[in-house]
């Protein structure tokens, strides 16, 4: 492929130019100031990449989602989250006796110091479930002794399910429960958010719908918070530091916090006794601030793939639980306007997986406070994936933007006398 040229006050500068395995073009940027003196200007990074990547693979005008290459479609149907887990982080689905060490490895690891349930219990009773996920990963390292990357990526799994379980049980006031051995890590996880005891049993639809949703979020390429754990991995600070970044980033409104925000949609239209049809009118006003939250996606102009799959999942689901909820109710007459109205088709406002999710989590009656932590369960083992390779690449540094300053230029200060 030919050097793409840029001519700049009459200087032509000449760049290298490569494409990816799936024929994804780039322009290397990377001397574009040392050579030039000028910098690329792209708020929200949209057309910088800002790394190479061998784990995710999504084509947004077609729907398409791959892990390592594995189609959505085909994970989502046929391996368990353990197995994604194996998958994403060490680039290959695991044997028999690969999965069985690894699942050996997270229930030998899957219980919590007693240092971390004090320090749980000392933050604010109002404490966002996200915060103190946040608060207890970050703490979770210190109680260790440095180990080798793979015994820091086991350890992590395998206690964060027992933290996210915790934070619940804190808001909850519940007493607290311990990791069971033998469970899958969505039942266990699930034993221990819901657990009465320790003979609570957890229902397969539970378990299962857990099992997808995890799959479903395991990596979504280079987002926000995923950018996050790059940005502070390349710092060369902690796993947990950088994973304890990335779910602060994944707890903002506009990222992991989505899918709550399509629940508190349906609600605020049921209290405000607003019909869907009012709803709908106040969408499409451009004068109006009302949001359709849970449809269209920055990076699927298509339907996207996990929603496809979730939609399924959530008609069976809602069939099989037999669950009377009017905002459940209003969420499938939602669906069906945004379906079929000319105004969400053409504009390719499709349910995307945020409003799939919330509502599944409505359905299992799980806290609408808890959604966002129900995600980083599942982005968790992407994040660490895409950490594990930024330190693994030689072409990688510590990651520092620049600006274009638009601030005052130099300046005297004047005494404070003559202010």
């Amino acid at each position: 492929m030919t050097d793409a040229k840029l001519v700049l006050d009459g200087q032509d500068y000449e760049f290298g130019v490569f494409e990816g395995s799936e024929g994804e073009v780039a322009v290397d940027t990377r001397k574009l100031r040392s050579a030039s003196g000028a910098i690329s200007y792209d708020p929200g990074y949209g057309s910088t990449g800002s790394c190479k990547s061998e784990i995710t693979f999504i084509d947004g005008e077609k729907g398409i989602l791959r892990y390592r290459g594995y189609p959505i479609e085909q994970l989502a149907e046929q391996v368990s989250f353990e197995e994604v887990m194996y998958l994403v982080i060490w680039g290959k689905l695991p044997n028999q006796s690969e999965l069985d060490v690894f699942k050996g490895r997270l229930s030998e690891n899957a219980e919590l110091p007693e240092g971390i349930v004090g320090v749980l219990e000392n933050l604010p009773e109002n404490a966002h479930p996200m915060t103190v996920m946040q608060t207890l990963v970050a703490t979770l390292g210190d109680y260790y002794e440095p180990a080798d990357e793979e015994t820091e990526i086991i350890r992590l799994i395998a206690k964060s399910k027992a933290l996210a379980a915790y934070a619940y049980r804190k808001a909850s006031k519940k007493a607290y429960l311990k990791p069971v051995a033998g469970k899958s890590y969505a039942g266990d996880f699930a034993h221990m958010t819901f657990g009465k005891s320790d003979e609570y049993r957890v229902s397969d639809v539970l378990e299962e719908s857990l099992d997808s949703l995890f799959i479903l979020h395991a990596d979504h390429e280079q987002n926000c918070s995923t950018s996050t754990a790059r940005m502070i991995g390349s710092a060369q600070a902690s796993l947990y530091a950088s994973i304890s970044g990335a779910i602060g980033a994944l707890s903002g409104p506009l990222h992991g916090g989505a899918n709550q925000k399509v629940i508190e949609m349906l609600e605020s239209i049921r209290a405000e006794g607003r019909s869907l049809e009012d709803h709908i009118a106040l969408v499409k006003d451009k004068s109006s601030d009302v949001k359709l939250m849970g449809f269209g996606h920055r990076v699927y102009k298509n339907f996207d793939p996990r929603a496809k799959i979730l939609k399924k999942s959530a008609d069976q689901l809602f069939e099989e639980l037999g669950v009377e909820d009017p905002a459940l109710d209003l969420a499938k007459d939602l669906e069906k306007v945004a379906l079929e109205d000319e105004y969400f088709v053409k504009r390719r406002l499709y349910p995307n997986v945020d409003f799939y999710s919330g509502t599944i989590y409505r359905a299992l009656g799980i806290p609408t406070n808890m959604f966002t932590v129900m995600f980083v369960l599942g982005r968790l083992p992407g994040w660490i994936a895409q950490w594990k390779e930024m330190r693994d690449d030689e072409d990688q540094r510590i990651h520092r933007p620049r600006q274009v300053y638009i601030g005052a230029t130099e300046r005297n200060v004047t005494p404070i006398s003559e202010r």
